[in-house]
């Protein structure tokens, strides 16, 4: 099929921006707040903490109003479980709540609606002591804040997203603060135990959510990355299909269809890592469906077949940017066909119209992005410009593609790339930038944290002007 002309974008499409609660809020243990795994994680040599960030916390209202300047549709944005629960469970935390009403407050005065994850790597540290995810009792007390944020905010709040990329705390929990495995025997029994409860809790607060608000919607946001096989030979084509069941459907495929993925299951098998499935858990499963698809992309993968290497042979030949490698079942290998970003991404922009047309052809639901951008060490001029021309060009390589997934029958339904406003980076702390709007400080010196406009700023208003049609 060759595509040459792109159909418009639908008149109500949610064009936006993300942040999360930890990477911009700052105030991190004030007001009421309680540590998460977040506050509590060794940092990244060579990084700040999370006390300031971006200091969204007391600069929302300016930041909300440049969005609204930008002409936001919407804002995607997480709630900090331990600034609702200090300790995960128990006493309700009032200013935690006041500041969430008041941020949703001031997206709906500028005509921007809310779109709210509940969970985005911020597990209460109280909880992860007790054991965190590994806990049946996890389930509901995720269940019970959810109940929380759907009595306090429902009434305005519309778009609801469970858990933020569900399959990399799974995959690569540790990289993001949110993993420690140190002593456990089998490593891969305790994630997929980790795993399905959170699976449960997902399903059953999708089914809370019909229920208490009728008319607002929810979904999962996992971070999907199409896989590629690394040539034409048989053996990659199935290296890539394990890569693909693992990495992606295995989520998508219990939010949706309320079953495991037979691919995965067969993996677990082999690795006696088969989760403890109480009676009735299927049955949950199967009660709570997303009424659409939020994910996060930015960038596919490539693997090879590997025939039983041992782990520390994997390592060796695994370029390590490329990713995940699992002795015996698939070995990643870098993309020659793709440039990448400074800091070893690559760049896929038709790999992302790849995505939009899997993710549909196996769902048929509507799908929004969550997350997709450029990092990079921005520069502000002495005027007091940032000249980000990379961004814009990254960006409008993947708009293209999603006009070009529209005219093929995808039904998107928003975009919301990485991120709104400059924040703290896992990896690289606040020196790696995303935002359309520059935060004056540098890792460790705050300066006067003052919001510039970048160059994508000014082009990304004239994207959502023309809804996608001057790029």
């Amino acid at each position: 099929m060759i595509i040459t002309k792109t159909h418009k974008l639908p008149e109500n499409f949610l064009w936006g921006a993300s942040t999360s609660a930890y990477q911009v809020e700052g105030e991190n243990l004030t007001h009421g707040k309680g540590p998460s795994v977040q506050d509590t994680k060794e940092l990244p040599p060579g990084t700040s903490g999370l006390d300031v960030c971006a200091d969204f916390y007391n600069h929302y209202k300016e930041d909300i109003a440049l969005m609204a300047e930008m002409g936001f549709k919407t804002f995607r944005f997480s709630v900090a479980w331990t600034r609702i629960l200090p300790q995960g469970t128990g006493e309700v935390n009032p200013e935690g709540i006041k500041f969430y009403s008041d941020v949703i407050d001031e997206c709906i005065r500028h005509n921007i609606e809310p779109l709210v994850t509940m969970f985005h790597f911020d597990l209460p540290d109280a909880l992860d002591k007790k054991g965190g995810w590994s806990r049946r009792e996890s389930v509901d007390e995720f269940v019970n804040f959810a109940r929380i944020l759907f009595e306090n905010y429902g009434d305005r709040v519309k778009y609801w997203l469970t858990i933020n990329e569900q399959n990399m705390l799974t995959l690569v929990g540790e990289a993001i603060g949110t993993g420690n495995y140190a002593g456990v025997e089998n490593k891969y029994k305790k994630l997929y135990q980790d795993n399905h409860h959170m699976l449960l809790a997902q399903a059953k607060t999708m089914k809370l959510c019909h229920e208490m608000l009728p008319n607002a919607k929810i979904g999962p946001a996992p971070n999907i990355s199409l896989i590629y096989p690394a040539s034409c030979k048989p053996k990659d084509v199935l290296a890539a299909q394990n890569f693909n069941a693992i990495r992606n459907w295995l989520y998508l495929d219990m939010a949706v269809f309320g079953r495991y993925n037979n691919l995965v299951w067969k993996f677990l098998e082999e690795q006696d890592a088969i989760p403890e499935i109480l009676p009735g858990d299927m049955e949950i499963m199967a009660s709570g469906h997303p009424d659409f698809i939020a994910f996060n992309y930015y960038n596919t993968s490539t693997v090879a077949w590997d025939d039983g290497l041992s782990p520390e042979e994997t390592a060796r030949k695994a370029d390590q940017q490329a990713g995940q490698s699992e002795p015996g079942v698939f070995l990643s290998v870098r993309n020659e066909n793709l440039t990448t970003t400074e800091f070893g991404w690559e760049i896929d922009p038709e790999g992302f119209r790849a995505t939009f047309r899997e993710i549909y052809s196996r769902y048929h639901l509507p799908m929004i992005v969550t997350e997709n951008g450029l990092g990079a060490y921005d520069k502000l001029t002495e005027d007091g410009k940032v000249h980000d021309q990379y961004r814009i060009e990254y960006l409008r390589k993947h708009i293209e593609q999603i006009k070009l997934a529209v005219s093929e029958g995808c039904e998107v339904m928003g975009y919301c790339p990485w991120s709104a406003i400059d924040l703290v980076s896992t990896h690289e702390g606040i020196v790696k930038r995303y935002g359309f709007i520059y935060v004056n400080r540098d890792e460790f010196d705050l300066k006067d944290l003052a919001r510039y406009r970048k160059d994508s700023f000014y082009w990304y208003q004239k994207v959502i002007e023309t809804n996608g049609e001057e790029l």
